[in-house]
């Protein structure tokens, strides 16, 4: 993960049935830094990024957007709006996409890192979203999707890949 964003962000990390929690399910990320987090085999889950967050010495504390109650989630999501970046790894093929369905918050893309021994079905799955993405999110952000199962080509493939979620990235012209 990378913040490209000019404030701090705290990721929250919330796995699917069965998987882990990572990271304690979340952290603080400061603007232009990057946190590396192993994904385990069969992995389900998603990422979202909290902003305007203040937390005591034991992590208790609340954030503007994305908020779950303390610094770290503990496998609790977050309280919409919050833009999500969704990865399923598979035995033979993983799926990820940048989700509105809880709301949005935070620009995120997740791409597959170049340079991986898996074969990627698209360059990427990099939303069109910025901080100031208008009212007409599904025509403004056409890469993401806003409920469950309103288009299944947001939902981009890869296999054997290592991924990228970047809150705040470049806008792509």
């Amino acid at each position: 993960m990378i913040n490209k964003c000019n404030h701090p962000v705290w990721p929250g990390i919330q796995p699917g049935s069965g998987s882990p929690i990572l990271a304690r399910g979340g952290f603080h990320l400061p603007p232009n830094k990057a946190q590396t987090l192993t994904l385990p085999p069969l992995w389900s889950g998603r990422f979202w990024g909290r902003h305007g967050c203040s937390f005591d010495a034991s992590g208790r504390g609340r954030c503007a957007t994305g908020d779950c109650g303390s610094l770290y989630c503990n496998g609790l999501g977050g309280a919409p709006p919050a833009t999500l970046a969704e990865i399923t790894l598979g035995r033979d093929q993983d799926f990820y996409d940048v989700s509105l369905v809880d709301g949005y918050n935070i620009a995120m893309a997740i791409t597959p890192v170049k340079g991986t021994a898996g074969k990627c079905s698209t360059a990427g799955c990099v939303s069109d979203l910025n901080l100031m993405c208008p009212a007409g999110l599904q025509a403004a952000c056409p890469r993401a999707y806003s409920y469950a199962y309103d288009d299944p080509t947001s939902i981009s493939t890869c296999t054997g890949g290592n991924y990228l979620v970047t809150f705040c990235p470049p806008r792509r012209r």
